[in-house]
């Protein structure tokens, strides 16, 4: 638990922290350092106060800090007072340690430390107790303000280049954690690293942005502090709680905005962790630093900063990792050039989009840049003097510039990226940038050799006929009515749209309702909050993505052909043409499926179900591990008197967290046909919790019908009335998630947006792991 936030409990869950803020750099082009860097981001800071926030204690904040280049003239002066030297430049790594106030629990973190770093190898060299000034820092803040002591670490005997001593800080920081928080140290919840590392420092804590210089006055006011590049933040953290370590920066990145998918983002990083292999780590340390994201519950931003550090270490350029993450709308873009878009398209194979509204800030201490997500709604602006001052910041203004000296003015546009390259002493813009990574390696070659369109995969010998004798009954089982026919699917057929209806809704909550209830009305969609601005899904069409892949993914830290090697979909709507032929797969080109009934028998109840439920997820395990299955089909065709459907939602949300559980998720993809998902909140659903693709055939047995008995359009055929259907469908869906501001559904697939009403804790926890519920 991050020190400052109170438990989970009444309506509040840590896991909804959420950050709105203002961020900025300052940066000069051509590397020079200079004390001036230092205090000129910090009255840019203080100018950006507004962007954050404090409590009822005007003194107390959300958090602000600022992220510089290690000053090793700086250091190597003040270290001397605490009897030890420092080596050259380079050859050793710094970082200000949180830990806790009392001395017997801060000789045992310092110690554990200590032992950290020796058992992998490296020098430590020594303490330097941080001189802080909290007299001006309000009482709230000052309850849960941890001890500071700067650490300092030299290279090991085996240590070659910085590079690979930036990796073993990574590697000693994370282990160091680990133990920490999982040892009897009185107060560990207090032990946090902001940096440790050979390249940058981090000043940051539970300040206003007017307090941090003041604080940390003994460092950030000393002449000797110099740096090229000053990164800064003041937080707002959106009704919720601030805390010391949840300040920003962090250690590569500072960020404005909101990842709505954050759920979902850190379950595909946890199946991913299995997969992970990188020849830039040392044998055996890639295992020390998982979980990559440890605190599960930490904000937005923490658990994005975890995720983009790993991919820096493993060897990918700053830059690079930021497309990866939050790449520009490429989907429907007609102009993009095709290496661009080969390259999202390929990185799409094995890493979702981190998605929401975002500016941000990133640096690993050599190049400093700032990139914007494809929507655009994080203001982003830069200001380039004649002297060669870069101003980055959430708006212009944050420096007093007298006009003759600006050389010219820019701002970041939705998706685009720039780059400050100090070694070239020059700003380095989107299109140039994106070329030169898309290019790295031959993408689109990897795409045409391993990407397999579903139209290239051979037909069924056999597609399953509509049974019409049948259909009232299987209707009837799976809850179907004659409001669901005329006024949800008539219209979706008719017209290819969601139905509009009127605001607000007069039935009761399903765990209200004295009728049947399918699972679906158990849950309800979350929308937008306070800062995070919905998308109109029709005007910004563009920015909108219904694309969908299916197939194993591989190793996301090194590039690979094999990595494009999957399924592509146009909509993740299956029509019983398409699933048949999926389900025939045998190892064509790679790609296994295997299909699981989900079907018990009623007179065994509750337990019953339970016990089906609990086979399939162990044997689609085995089946994954041992088989090479590849795309797990849920199917619950077969109902009939003596075999009840297994509600889809509930068997695809367990499997999904339970492979996620098992860390094998992301070796394998999930397909629901179902019988029961007909209107497009059950679809949101399906997909929110895991599915990657879903055929609903009772649905188009029923529009069949409908032609039959004349209730739909006069003329309307049964192709049409499927085309119509499975439009509305997805346009349905992108309708729904755009109101959280979410835009493709990649990311959408599993973020469970969704909150729980009537459902107990014991069936959230094993099948619809950390959903909300407050009741």
């Amino acid at each position: 638990m991050s020190v400052g936030l109170p438990p989970k409990q009444g309506l509040y869950d840590p896991a909804h922290e959420h950050d709105s803020c203002g961020v900025g750099f300052l940066v000069h082009l051509k590397g020079k350092k200079s004390h001036k860097i230092v205090s000129d981001a910090i009255q840019a800071l203080i100018h950006l106060g507004h962007r954050g926030a404090c409590g009822c204690e005007t003194n107390t904040g959300d958090g602000a800090g600022v992220l510089i280049q290690v000053p090793h003239a700086f250091l190597s002066e003040v270290v001397k007072d605490h009897e030890f030297e420092l080596p050259d430049e380079g050859r050793y790594g710094v970082g200000i340690c949180f830990l806790p106030k009392e001395e017997s629990a801060l000789s045992e973190a310092k110690a554990l430390f200590e032992r950290t770093v020796a058992d992998e190898g490296q020098a430590f060299l020594g303490w330097r107790p941080m001189e802080t000034d909290n007299s001006l820092v309000g009482n709230t803040a000052r309850a849960v303000e941890p001890a500071m002591e700067m650490a300092f670490v030299g290279w090991g005997e085996n240590t070659q280049d910085r590079d690979q001593f930036e990796r073993k800080l990574y590697v000693i920081r994370k282990l160091f954690t680990r133990h920490a928080r999982d040892s009897e140290i009185e107060g560990r919840e207090y032990i946090y690293f902001p940096s440790l590392s050979c390249y940058t420092l981090v000043y940051k804590g539970m300040l206003t942005p007017d307090q941090v210089e003041p604080y940390f006055a003994a460092d950030l006011k000393d002449e000797r502090l110099v740096s090229a590049l000053c990164m800064y933040h003041s937080r707002f953290s959106t009704n919720t709680f601030p805390s010391w370590e949840l300040a920003h920066p962090y250690r590569m990145l500072a960020h404005n905005g909101e990842i709505n998918t954050k759920r979902g983002n850190i379950n595909w990083m946890r199946a991913r962790q299995s997969l992970l292999a990188s020849s830039k780590f040392e044998p055996g340390d890639l295992e020390k630093i998982l979980p990559v994201i440890r605190d599960e519950e930490g904000s937005d931003t923490a658990v994005l900063d975890n995720v983009v550090e790993l991919l820096i270490k493993a060897g990918r350029h700053p830059a690079h990792v930021m497309m990866m993450i939050i790449p520009e709308a490429w989907e429907n873009h007609e102009t993009m050039p095709q290496e661009k878009k080969d390259f999202y398209a390929y990185h799409a194979c094995f890493m979702e989009p981190w998605d929401g509204p975002a500016s941000v800030g990133f640096t690993d201490g050599k190049v400093i840049g700032a990139t914007l997500d494809r929507n655009g709604l994080r203001p982003s602006r830069y200001w380039v003097t004649k002297d060669d001052l870069v101003i980055m910041a959430s708006e212009v203004g944050v420096l007093d510039i007298p006009q003759d000296q600006i050389a010219y003015k820019g701002r970041l546009e939705p998706g685009r990226m720039f780059l400050v390259n100090m070694e070239e002493g020059r700003i380095v813009g989107d299109e140039e940038l994106k070329h030169t990574l898309a290019t790295e390696h031959p993408y689109g070659e990897w795409l045409k050799e391993h990407m397999v369109h579903l139209t290239e995969v051979p037909e069924a010998p056999e597609v399953p006929h509509f049974d019409h004798d049948t259909l009232l009954n299987r209707q009837m089982a799976f809850g179907y009515t004659i409001e669901d026919q005329k006024y949800i699917m008539g219209p979706m057929a008719n017209n290819g749209l969601w139905a509009i209806g009127s605001m607000g809704t007069d039935t009761p909550l399903a765990v209200l309702s004295d009728m049947p209830q399918p699972i679906y009305n158990y849950f309800k969609q979350l929308f937008a909050q306070v800062s995070n601005p919905p998308l109109d899904a029709i005007r910004e069409e563009i920015v909108t993505s219904v694309l969908t892949n299916l197939g194993p993914e591989q190793n996301p830290l090194e590039p690979s052909p094999e990595a494009a090697h999957q399924i592509r979909l146009e909509s993740p709507i299956l029509d019983n043409d398409e699933l048949a032929k999926l389900k025939e797969l045998d190892g064509w080109r790679g790609f296994k499926s295997v299909t699981y009934p989900i079907l018990f028998d009623p007179k065994e109840g509750a337990a019953g179900m339970e016990s089906v439920l609990e086979g399939i997820f162990e044997r689609a395990a085995r089946a994954i591990e041992e088989e090479g299955v590849n795309l797990i089909v849920l199917s619950d065709r077969g109902i009939d008197g003596q075999n009840a459907p297994i509600p889809a939602l509930l068997a695809c949300s367990g499997l999904h967290h339970y492979l996620v559980r098992r860390g094998i998720r992301a070796k394998a993809s999930i397909i629901v046909e179902t019988g029961d998902a007909r209107e497009v909140h059950h679809f949101c659903l399906l997909l929110g919790y895991g599915a990657q693709a879903i055929n609903p055939y009772l649905a188009f047995e029923s529009l069949d019908d409908m032609i039959r008995q004349n209730m739909l359009s006069e003329g309307l055929d049964y192709a049409h009335a499927h085309k119509n259907y499975v439009k509305a469908i997805y346009k349905g869906v992108v309708k729904v998630m755009s109101k959280m501001g979410i835009s493709t559904i990649q990311s959408y697939r599993g973020a469970q947006i969704f909150e729980a009403i009537g459902l107990n804790e014991g069936i959230i926890d094993k099948y619809f792991t950390k959903t909300p519920s407050q009741v």
